[in-house]
């Protein structure tokens, strides 16, 4: 099972999409189509990263598709988990999933990442 890498053709080429396993080429298309409509939006930071994509040998699996990205939207990083049935069903949500997430990462303010002031007896300014 050697892994196959391709770009996902838009302006987020900094993004690879890799298959792993028996995924043919329909499906491979349709979650580059969905991966890029998730990530090229206006408003987001620059975006990079890797979207997996593997299909189960075995056919007893009921969920044989699964999904794992990891994205850096500007300096946040992005990891996103899928496993769905089929491949559109997995794509599907794999954009939901990433869309959400980098939303999150994008538009949240650097100001809720800071700490309180500390109070003077830790050291903060007296008032």
């Amino acid at each position: 099972m050697t892994a196959r890498e391709f770009g996902t053709g838009d302006d987020t080429g900094a993004v690879r999409v890799r298959a792993e396993g028996d995924v043919d080429e329909q499906a491979l298309a349709y979650v580059r189509e969905k991966v890029g409509a998730a990530l090229d939006r206006p408003g987001l930071p620059p975006v990079s990263g890797e979207v997996r994509i593997a299909r189960a040998a075995a056919p007893h699996t009921e969920q044989p598709w699964s999904a794992g990205a990891e994205i850096r939207v500007g300096g946040d990083l992005v990891v996103v988990r899928a496993r769905e049935a089929s491949a559109r069903e997995l794509a599907d949500r794999l954009q939901d999933r990433l869309r959400s997430r980098t939303d999150r990462a994008a538009h949240r303010p650097d100001t809720a990442r800071r700490t309180a002031t500390p109070p003077p007896w830790r050291g903060g300014p007296e008032r």
